[in-house]
């Protein structure tokens, strides 16, 4: 085959990369570029960023690229751009930013002073899913902008993910993949599309007006193409094909090479998830959205920690000062030191178990965080552990569901993310799943996807199963070790899978005590 070259562009949390992908799967070249800071909190809990920065860092980046690699500038097939979910961009009619976007990981709850329809509110609650409604209403930032910032919501004419608006920059078409839309917005999963009503019932949970919304383009499909005024600052040719793609995590599953439904892609990022890719729609839990897949015609079920590998940074800020000064003094990260010490702790920590709930997920609104088992044995090496282990735990509750609602098993499992990169954290999922876990040939897997999806769209491989074929590459499978699946199998049927139970109502009275507070 033809050696064929891509643009890649995947806007993360913390940095931005834009890369060189063959459709071989390799990597032939990459620049990464850290935002001054992620994000700003002007409060406790509050996460923003000025939207213009994505676009300047992707310019100089991508500017810089093609002055190292200057012979494949005029042999790209396009541009795939792939970006983080759930952080909105408030516009006027001239696409000016009215306010900061608001980044995922903000924690800030609207009151939801806006009713629902009576009928609407009745069926929820009949349904057993008010609790998770009321949930996702606060989470939305629209919500929270009426009823805090209610002279700037008045002038707000376009509302869209961060995605979108890095795309306008770009090529000056408001139009973005459904992809991109998952989260606090109104999307029709199943259909790929925007709610066609302001009024229907799960679209009006977040209040956001339709009219408001960009353009939907199919995944796969080109979306517009690169602008002279980009060209000039980035270095990517004017009339570039710009791909309709989509979210990061799907890309990330995509570059894992899960595309049937007995693999489970696991993402040991920020927010850690379990993704399985199936050619049907079907929800991972009652009235929880299967996601777009990037690529036509398939729907990811995801279940997700909100605090997943989030949680080994928060463990290190907290507890290890000690680690903290050897990571400087070696040039190396605070979880390279504390990663060490994860095989001198036995499988299961010693009877130490974690429910990670630091942020609570949308199935559970009212959980939070515990830690049961301790004695005068443990240590700060076990909690490490333990950390991990209930983050595996907690992902392999939502794979069992996963299996249920779609009625087939899961046979093997793939693994990315900076956590995959520690053998040892590669070993314990597999034991945890009991499942033959894997890595591919490299860590920039959303890249990798993106690229797939990219190459898809250019019609550069025929169908999906020769793309996978061609450019994803396992390197290192790690089987799961009996003794210690079955001590995990022990633990997770006797102690985790109780855990939530018995202290669900726990939960409920603490909640009913923060509330009491807050009104004090």
């Amino acid at each position: 085959m033809e050696e064929k070259f891509i643009l890649t562009i995947d806007f993360g949390t913390q940095s931005v990369r834009t890369a060189i992908v063959n459709n071989k799967g390799e990597i032939v070249a990459i620049e990464k570029s850290k935002y001054e800071q992620p994000y700003f909190s002007k409060k406790p809990g509050w996460a923003e960023q000025d939207p213009d920065i994505y676009y300047r860092h992707m310019c100089e980046m991508s500017h810089k690229l093609f002055t190292a690699y200057p012979q494949y500038r005029e042999k790209i097939v396009g541009c795939a751009l792939t970006c983080f979910r759930d952080s909105p961009v408030m516009c006027d009619d001239t696409m000016k930013p009215l306010r900061p976007a608001f980044i995922w990981l903000d924690q800030r709850l609207a009151k939801g002073s806006e009713p629902l329809p009576l009928i609407n509110r009745l069926l929820f609650k009949l349904v057993g899913m008010w609790e998770t409604i009321k949930l996702n209403r606060s989470r939305t930032p629209a919500h929270w902008v009426k009823e805090n910032e209610p002279k700037i919501w008045q002038n707000v004419t376009r509302y869209m993910n961060i995605s979108t608006y890095i795309i306008y920059q770009m090529t000056g078409v408001y139009k973005d993949s459904i992809s991109h839309y998952a989260g606090h917005f109104p999307t029709d999963f199943k259909n790929r599309r925007f709610y066609k009503s302001d009024k229907h019932f799960k679209g009006s949970i977040f209040g956001i007006p339709l009219n408001k919304l960009c353009e939907i383009v199919p995944e796969g499909e080109i979306i517009a193409t690169i602008t002279e005024e980009t060209a000039k600052k980035s270095l990517i040719p004017a009339g570039t094909k710009m791909f309709a793609i989509g979210s990061d995590k799907s890309c990330e599953t995509l570059g894992l090479g899960c595309i049937t439904s007995d693999i489970g892609a696991v993402s040991c990022g920020t927010a850690s998830t379990i993704e399985v890719t199936n050619k049907k729609y079907c929800e991972p839990e009652s009235f929880l959205p299967a996601y777009p897949s990037v690529i036509p015609g398939y729907y990811n079920m995801e279940v997700q920690v909100y605090r997943g590998y989030w949680m080994l940074g928060w463990f290190a800020t907290q507890f290890a000062q000690r680690e903290e000064r050897i990571a400087k003094e070696t040039n190396r990260s605070i979880e390279d030191i504390l990663n060490e010490g994860l095989d001198k702790v036995p499988p299961g920590s010693n009877g130490l178990i974690l429910q990670p709930y630091w942020g609570p997920g949308l199935s559970r609104p009212l959980s939070r965080g515990s830690v049961i088992g301790f004695s005068d044995t443990h240590t700060k090496a076990r909690l490490y552990r333990a950390i991990i282990e209930g983050i595996d735990y907690d992902l392999r509750q939502g794979l069992e569901g996963i299996e249920k609602r779609q009625r087939q098993k899961v046979k093997s499992l793939m693994i990315s993310g900076g956590g995959s990169q520690n053998d040892s954290i590669c070993q314990i999922a597999a034991d945890i799943f009991n499942l033959p876990t894997s890595r591919v040939q490299t860590i920039e897997t959303t890249t990798l996807g993106a690229a797939i999806a990219g190459f898809m769209a250019a019609k550069v491989f025929t169908d999906i199963e020769d793309a996978i074929k061609n450019m994803v590459h396992i390197t290192k499978t790690f089987e799961p070790i009996k003794k210690n699946a079955e001590h995990y199998e022990y633990l997770y049927q006797h102690a985790y899978r109780k855990m939530y139970p018995a202290l669900k109502n726990i939960y409920k009275d603490i909640k009913h005590f923060e509330d009491k507070m807050d009104n004090e």
